[in-house]
């Protein structure tokens, strides 16, 4: 099937991670651009395989090349609403192929090449046809089928003008139903080959973490593949609906994450938060100090409020890891009036970049536009909090309401009782935390809280 293909093309290579030192180039990425696409057309050039721009024998090695994908289908029984399902396993079909790594989704695909692949004459007119093979492949409904790989400057950013307006389309139709308004969600294990334990689940006000996939995509999905990577969830009993948990969907986390996920609130980082894949598009993080919830987007190069960025903050709590205080979120997700409706929304959110501020603007409660921080007016816990008082964030309202703490005054020390203490934030909370020990060994304790029943502040 793949015999004029010099790599292996296999699902065994699924997970395949080409790190920097194996690398011979980058395409897309957080440094450059890109996005993948799937129309459904009424003609198709059945099996059309055109690379526009630079191959790999023309590219540098180490460097970097904005990369698309254009998919056009045709068949039928294939239906527009099928688009976002079909274009979904561009993620899973690309990572067949031995040698090419292909991480996220839509307009936030990263993909390397190795050294390996190039040395044994692998080119992206290769990917194109294997791609072209294993859709057929895997959707018998597809009957005609072209692959388009960009590698061109300003052709990828025309076609990701063109591929933003479709995401968008399909995003808005999302919006017309809620969850109060089915009996069904549904799950996706798309995600477990990077992410063993993680299950998405996907309801009408909730869509899949990567953003790619929504309700009606789900819907479709197990209408043409019942026995596919997307299953139905009858929604059960509403065990609570403001923190969004739902027996429903316990019960298939608990199945499907091999008991590691008992629990999860679709509307909380608190608790038992949903897990975390890898493809997310943001990530929600709790900031102790000011009570306060910050977003920061995968786009976003600089610091958090917390002294980290996307990539490392993303790394404490992808993986299929339950870690309370921080998750995986899809863009769309903060669009939805249930946006994290059980810890406030965003009379909760401190702090956010500006340009994912000023692309969710129109969803953001007018009264609370201009007293979310950006890094343009905070960077430091410190200069939020100065903003927060000035503009009069409702969050400072939530610390008002709570009791002081009667700090007793000494010489040598100031002692604070966490059980009188404004917060019951653990005195130290980590994802992961390493202790050395004697003989060379170290201790690694994950998802580790330590408490203390006072805090004793010395001056020097």
């Amino acid at each position: 099937m793949f015999e004029d293909i010099p790599v292996d093309v296999s699902p065994m290579h699924e997970g395949e991670r080409i790190r920097s030192a194996n690398m011979f180039v980058e395409l897309a990425g957080p440094k450059s651009i890109g996005a993948e696409l799937v129309q459904v057309k009424d003609s198709v050039e059945d099996g059309k395989i055109e690379v526009i721009g630079p191959d790999i024998p023309e590219m540098e090695q180490g460097q970097i090349y904005p990369f698309a994908i254009s998919i056009e289908i045709g068949g039928g029984e294939l239906e527009e609403e099928l688009e976002g399902v079909i274009e979904r396993r561009v993620h899973e079909l690309c990572n067949y192929v031995k040698g090419f790594m292909h991480l996220n989704q839509r307009d936030q695909i990263w993909c390397r090449v190795s050294t390996e692949a190039r040395d044994a004459g692998f080119r992206l007119e290769h990917l194109a046809r294997a791609l072209s093979v294993l859709f057929r492949e895997e959707f018998p409904i597809i009957e005609s089928i072209s692959v388009t790989i960009i590698t061109d400057e300003k052709e990828v950013e025309s076609f990701l003008e063109t591929a933003r307006e479709k995401y968008d389309l399909r995003d808005s139709r999302a919006r017309e139903l809620s969850d109060e308004d089915v009996d069904v969600f549904y799950g996706c294990l798309m995600c477990q080959s990077f992410a063993p334990t993680h299950v998405c689940a996907v309801t009408p006000d909730r869509t899949a973490l990567c953003g790619a996939i929504n309700w009606f995509d789900c819907r479709a999905a197990y209408k043409m593949d019942p026995e596919g990577p997307i299953f139905e969830i009858e929604k059960g009993e509403v065990l609570d609906a403001e923190k969004g948990e739902y027996e429903g969907i316990n019960a298939a986390v608990a199945e499907h994450s091999q008991g590691t996920t008992e629990r999860v609130y679709l509307h909380s980082i608190f608790g038992y938060p949903h897990t975390s894949c890898g493809c997310f598009e943001a990530v929600a993080f709790y900031i102790p100090e000011l009570d306060g919830i910050g977003i920061v987007n995968r786009d976003f190069r600089g610091e958090t409020p917390l002294g980290i960025p996307f990539s490392a903050m993303a790394g404490q709590c992808s993986g299929g890891k339950q870690v309370e205080g921080f998750s995986g979120l899809s863009l769309e997700y903060m669009r939805s009036p249930k946006f994290l409706q059980a810890d406030g929304g965003y009379s909760r959110i401190v702090w956010m970049p500006k340009e994912l501020k000023d692309s969710l603007i129109e969803f953001i409660p007018e009264d609370l536009r201009d007293k979310i921080a950006t890094e343009e007016d905070a960077t430091s816990i410190k200069e939020i909090r100065r903003f927060l008082r000035e503009k009069g964030h409702p969050v400072l309202e939530r610390a008002a309401a709570e009791p002081e703490p009667e700090a007793e005054e000494e010489e040598e020390a100031e002692e604070i009782t966490m059980e009188e203490a404004p917060s019951t934030v653990p005195v130290v909370s980590s994802p992961e935390m390493s202790v050395p020990v004697a003989g060379g060994f170290r201790i690694i304790l994950k998802n580790a809280k330590i408490y203390a029943e006072s805090v004793i502040i010395k001056r020097e």
